[in-house]
């Protein structure tokens, strides 16, 4: 007998851009992506994929341009790759507006925003669309982007993650721990809104952030939003196993795509979590005929459109210094500070001899493209999730009509074989994927429930429990045997 199968979750992979990911195909006449500054093009989607019970909508974001930062950026700018974009996390409060179920999910890299700030609009967004919200965390990629925001040039690789690592812990002291459990009242009858004792200042100190709260919103449906993380590299894995709930990625294969779940969770359960803590999401696109031919066909077309030159300078890799590469420099001599994921699966992708920075760019061009009938576009889904995959960020050529298509003609073929959703279930986005809103107590997050009810009360408290807990942490290492 045939186990069934478990559905898959799907989430529209977006950018509110012209050109996001297949380069080019802005130019097709059927292609809205151009119309992204009205905010209609973004509602009607989000009332379509709803309707077709989409479980997100996926913002990605950038905070500059890519490549070179002190070349000329010109092909950026002719080709609308990532420029003009407009800011995912203020369109978010539009689209909570007009949908009931959706996940809306936005990306926010730690340069570009005081976690407490970021923590505040957070929690806005929460309210404003009853617990559907999730975030993204990234580091950044762009030398232009960390100059953007003041820096000489983007901070080291790790280091990013370190600063990372103190940027979610500022956020879960205020989501979690500012507010306790049923400190908001609302109660006219004894003029208490909320219970001034329920109510912390969270005194942080670190190596980049001194913040006090406490933390202005009360709690949100979720409290923390859904975490996503698209890091690949030693210390994007690191940094997923500890603190994300979601994790975006990109793989050549189903195969390659089992390796990097595997070892995501082997860290998780080191970290102290459960395994299966974690949803992993490969992104894919996929291009649709009634038959096989008429995909092919299809694909053709779309090929047409193609802008290999949109492509390289999306790939762009830059060295230490910040300059470009060249496109034949043999993958093993790239020494990069930006995305170094990607460069480490084209180099599984291609065995059999030294693959180059061109290699990546042709790769880019037709990344997890699935051509073929709905049938054929199951099939290979299910080898996907057989691979250990949770769900699917569709990656659209053209908007609507890439989602359109996939929920007219995939979807009802997925549904037959168990692989989709036929409604959504009750509660916070969280509670849809995961059966509960609030984040479980294996997450590093959730240590700061209650940690500050009986906290410091002023900056000199909080400084001297830090200096006894230094002091105790030092007498019990000193304590250990030889």
């Amino acid at each position: 007998m045939t186990t069934p199968r478990k559905p898959l979750h799907f989430n529209a992979f977006v950018m509110n851009t012209n050109s996001h990911i297949n380069h080019g195909q802005w130019r097709r006449p059927d292609a809205q992506q151009t119309e992204f500054n009205d905010v209609n093009t973004w509602i009607e989607l989000a009332k379509l994929l709803e309707e077709a019970k989409f479980d997100a909508m996926f913002f990605a974001d950038v905070s500059g341009h890519y490549g070179d930062a002190d070349a000329d950026y010109e092909v950026y700018v002719r080709h609308g790759l990532q420029i003009p974009s407009n800011d995912p996390t203020v369109l978010l409060g539009a689209l909570a507006v007009v949908t009931e179920n959706i996940g809306l999910a936005l990306t926010s890299n730690v340069m570009q925003n005081h976690p407490f700030n970021f923590a505040r609009q957070v929690s806005t967004l929460d309210h404003i669309s009853n617990g559907r919200i999730a975030w993204n965390i990234v580091t950044g990629t762009q030398d232009n982007g960390a100059r953007n925001y003041g820096l000489p040039k983007l901070t080291d690789h790790a280091e990013r993650y370190r600063w990372a690592e103190e940027y979610v812990d500022v956020t879960y002291k205020l989501w979690e721990g500012s507010w306790d459990e049923g400190a908001l009242l609302k109660d006219k009858e004894r003029g208490l809104y909320s219970d001034p004792s329920k109510v912390h200042k969270i005194y942080h100190e670190g190596e980049r952030y001194r913040v006090e709260g406490p933390h202005l919103p009360s709690p949100s449906p979720q409290r923390t939003p859904l975490l996503f993380q698209a890091g690949s590299s030693g210390s994007g894995l690191a940094f997923a196993a500890r603190n994300a709930e979601a994790v975006f990625i990109i793989s050549p294969t189903p195969e390659a795509a089992g390796a990097q779940i595997a070892e995501t969770r082997r860290l998780a359960a080191e970290a102290g979590r459960n395994p299966d803590d974690i949803k992993f999401f490969p992104g894919l696109s996929f291009i649709i005929g009634d038959t096989e031919e008429e995909a092919q066909a299809k694909a053709l077309k779309y090929d047409e459109y193609v802008s290999v030159e949109g492509f390289l300078a999306h790939s762009a890799m830059v060295d230490s210094e910040g300059r470009v590469y060249d496109p034949e420099t043999p993958i093993k001599d790239i020494h990069t500070n930006t995305t170094k994921g990607f460069l480490e699966w084209a180099a599984i992708a291609i065995p059999d001899r030294e693959p180059t920075l061109s290699d990546l760019v042709r790769q880019r061009a037709n990344i997890n493209r699935v051509v073929g009938t709905p049938e054929q576009i199951a099939d290979e889904l299910e080898r996907w999730q057989d691979a250990g995959v949770d769900g699917i960020n569709v990656i659209n050529w053209v908007i609507p009509g890439s989602f359109a298509e996939f929920a007219d003609k995939v979807l009802p073929v997925l549904r037959e074989r168990g692989l989709a959703q036929k409604d959504y279930a009750p509660g916070t986005l969280r509670e849809k994927l995961f059966g509960a809103p609030r984040l479980n107590d294996r997450h590093p997050a959730a240590a700061y429930r209650g940690a500050f009810t009986e906290g410091p009360t002023t900056w000199d408290e909080a400084d001297e429990r830090r200096r006894a807990e230094a002091s105790e942490r030092v007498g019990a290492e000193s304590a250990v045997p030889w």
